[in-house]
């Protein structure tokens, strides 16, 4: 029989998804779960995106530009200068969400085997995307006990070799909720202009910042438009992780050249997505505002239930709807599946996702887990008195 190629081998599965086998044999037996180990939101997305889809009833449905509909980039363009961001439409590239950008961005600028420094934990499909593009992931720790801050800058430049093509964050950070702040951001700024490097920044939860912290973007630093890539993605904005369309976004005009190139190669992100987020554009401030109250809610909640847990540690997220809790076990991934193999409270069970995936620093995250708080209060409610009496039964075993 033929065999697989060396990168199929060597492509991570996803972390998140894993323990499905596991969730599903439970749901047969009759066992509710609570799940809150993948980010997809329960929040309605926007009626007049839907309602956009609804009404487009083309004759033809056509390819549309390789970059994307010039209709939407320009009114993109428009969206991101409310947000101080001070750009044109031929500056963005509509990607086939959040996911396709990264891809390209990473094929646009750097060769196979050159590296990019992450901080860790970082989203696991990061070790995805760079195996596809043939790019090694430099990972820098940081540590739960700042709520995962910026690690050093001292601890990025042991990392750089001449290798060395990337930095790379996600602000509003998944997994861990952080939200970086201009001082950080400017510290990085300097680095990737000391080392002549590339800075992606995956952007995609900049509608949720808590507590009145303010979103700072990398497109609003000054001085390093070269360097500087945008990540972005409607799915969480809008609540629309089905609709597929992200976007890359720099002001250097050569990698998008390049990126356009690739982006060719695919013809053209979804039609009806970018109807759908054409539209959306026009969502009122009025969502995002009971969108950010309805999280911050649940996070205040959560945390609160996690800290008050017996050898549970969990610092408070500024931003995403996402955080990473320490628990008083020996090993995540054994636990997780625990939960849902031999674990029922009143029939009910939680499915989380081990932190192990999040880190590509071996053994690290051993006693940490993702907690996506998607679900409405009620439900959180039940699954953190499911995790509570889960811990106990665990650590009698």
């Amino acid at each position: 029989m033929p065999k697989i190629s060396e990168k199929a081998l060597h492509m991570p599965a996803s972390p998140i998804r894993k323990l499905v086998p596991f969730a599903e044999a439970a749901k047969s037996k009759g066992v509710k779960i609570y799940h809150l180990n993948i980010g997809q939101p329960d929040i309605e997305t926007p009626q007049v995106m839907l309602d956009a889809v609804r009404n487009f009833s083309p004759k033809v449905v056509e390819y549309s530009h390789s970059a994307g509909m010039e209709s939407y980039r320009k009114k993109l363009s428009g969206y991101y200068r409310k947000h101080g961001i001070d750009i044109n439409h031929e500056q963005i590239l509509v990607t086939c969400g959040g996911s396709e950008a990264i891809e390209i961005a990473m094929m646009s600028c750097l060769n196979g085997g050159d590296e990019i420094l992450i901080p860790e934990p970082f989203y696991a499909n990061y070790n995805g995307f760079s195996c596809q593009a043939d790019v090694v992931v430099k990972p820098i720790k940081s540590v739960i006990e700042n709520g995962f801050a910026l690690p050093p800058i001292a601890e990025f430049e042991k990392l750089i070799t001449p290798k060395t093509k990337a930095i790379m964050i996600c602000n509003p950070g998944n997994p861990t909720g952080y939200l970086y702040s201009k001082e950080e951001l400017e510290l990085l700024k300097d680095l990737v202009l000391k080392y002549d490097l590339f800075l992606f920044s995956d952007e995609v939860y900049k509608e949720f910042c808590y507590d009145g912290a303010a979103y700072t973007s990398v497109m609003h630093l000054n001085g390093a438009d070269n360097n500087i890539i945008l990540l972005d993605s409607i799915s969480k904005r809008y609540s629309a992780c089905g609709a597929r369309i992200g976007a890359l976004i720099t002001k250097n005009a050569q990698v998008m050249q390049a990126a356009l190139k690739f982006a060719q190669a695919r013809l053209s992100p979804p039609t009806f997505g970018q109807v759908g987020a054409e539209a959306a554009i026009d969502t009122p401030q009025s969502y995002f505002d009971e969108v950010n109250k309805e999280y911050t809610t649940r996070r205040n909640f959560l945390v609160e239930a996690l800290n008050k847990m017996p050898g549970v540690f969990c610092p408070m997220p500024k931003g995403a709807f996402y955080c990473i809790a320490r628990l008083p076990i020996d090993d995540a991934d054994k636990f997780c599946q625990w939960l849902l193999e031999s674990f029922s409270f009143e029939n009910q069970t939680v499915m989380l996702a081990p932190a192990t995936g999040f880190y590509s620093t071996p053994n690290s995250g051993k006693n940490e887990v993702r907690i996506a708080y998607v679900l409405n209060l009620d439900a959180l409610k039940h699954a953190m008195t499911c995790l509570e009496k889960a811990l106990e039964a665990y650590n009698k075993q």
